[in-house]
């Protein structure tokens, strides 16, 4: 009797793995509808010769992410409309919002993911269907933030790979040359034009794609990651910010929060950065009109003399911007472009903005998707 109990329950226990196991390998893909315009809110200068920075605020959501190339048609479709605008040409250098690589680890996932309700849900969902890479994972995992920084670093490998492959290509296909946001992988570097991930903590960083869908230089890890995020999230202070070639001028990136610190732009005049690309982002629906909260997590520079509360989030990251504003900044022109729409229940915020002169160019309108360009 006892051996035949035993037998049941085995057979039960295994039912139930193999059930599992099925389930988790399924990956049907559902229908998918998709908003693919796109409006010209800023046209700043004149056409030129030196080329134009353009700064691509687009809006996003989870099931743009269902597939590489689902967010690929997307970004495609603002870019052919920029070429239909006559905004592309050899020199021009678009400039993609913080975290819109990020979200690549929704990839490939079950329909039960992005149908979820809350963000908590939809990452609970990603942990269940791939058990054995989020175990892996979380034994990996550094910080303090150990799920977090596992459910980020369970399809690191493909992230990366899809990144370089996604944005590399779109600035081989259209020609120009292409700031890609950010996305979180731990320890990124390139090696022999690949963009790999290590094991060690994860940052966030961006990567500049060439012309011909190579990347430039190194990739930028972020110097002051968001304090909500420090528990996860590293900072990128060993290696130093970097300026790159590019056919319009020498190209300096700082990852949102770290366009806000004057010895960056003193670290970028020293090398000599002619122009500025600030991919960046602000949490929830309302976060732009919401008071600011100051630094958070670092002193405060004894040249800002800004105090949390006293502007709204909004006019500081106007303030605090101080790209083309000498003797601070030597650059000639800057762009600061925001990741907008809905991820669950958390919203974005961030009104994109350009800087010419010590002026700054933005558009107020909260919804759809943005083009700002700025000739040089």
């Amino acid at each position: 009797m006892r051996k035949l109990l035993y037998l049941t329950f085995s057979m039960a226990l295994l039912a139930i793995i193999t059930s599992y196991a099925m389930w988790t390998a399924q990956r049907p893909m559902g229908h998918y509808l998709s908003d693919l315009r796109i409006t010209l809110a800023v046209d700043q200068g004149v056409p030129s010769d030196r080329g134009n920075l353009l700064g691509i605020q687009p809006e996003l959501f989870p099931t743009d992410y269902q597939s590489p190339e689902r967010l690929h048609r997307k970004l495609a479709a603002y870019l052919q409309h920029a070429r239909e605008q006559g905004l592309l040409n050899e020199k021009t250098i678009v400039v993609l919002p913080e975290h819109i690589g990020t979200w690549l680890m929704l990839s490939g996932e079950k329909d039960e993911l992005y149908q979820a309700a809350t963000l908590e849900e939809a990452m609970n969902w990603l942990a269940v269907s791939n058990p054995l890479s989020f175990v892996s994972a979380v034994i990996s995992a550094k910080g303090d933030n150990r799920l977090d920084d596992a459910h980020l670093r369970m399809k690191a490998k493909d992230m990366a790979s899809q990144y370089q492959a996604l944005f590399g290509g779109l600035a081989k296909a259209f020609g120009v040359t292409l700031v890609a946001g950010s996305i979180v992988l731990p320890e990124p570097s390139v090696n022999d034009g690949t963009l790999r991930v290590g094991r060690g903590p994860l940052y966030n960083t961006s990567l500049v794609f060439g012309r011909d869908g190579v990347p430039l230089g190194q990739p930028q890890r972020q110097l002051y990651p968001d304090p909500e995020r420090q528990g996860y999230i590293q900072p990128g202070t060993e290696r130093a910010l970097q300026v790159v070639d590019t056919p319009a001028g020498r190209l300096g990136v700082l990852i949102g929060n770290d366009s806000w610190y004057p010895g960056n732009y003193r670290t970028l005049n020293d090398q000599g950065a002619q122009l500025i690309a600030v991919p960046a982002f602000v949490r929830g629906r309302s976060g732009w009109d919401k008071p600011w909260r100051g630094y958070q997590g670092s002193s405060t520079p004894g040249d800002v003399g800004l105090k949390p509360g006293e502007l709204s989030e909004g006019q500081a990251w106007h303030r605090l911007t101080l790209t083309s504003q000498p003797p601070l900044s030597q650059a000639s022109a800057g762009v600061s472009v925001f990741l907008r729409g809905q991820f669950w229940d958390r919203g974005s915020a961030g009104q994109s903005f350009l800087s010419s002169h010590g002026r700054h160019f933005g558009d107020s309108e909260a919804r759809g998707a943005r083009l700002l360009n700025l000739w040089l």
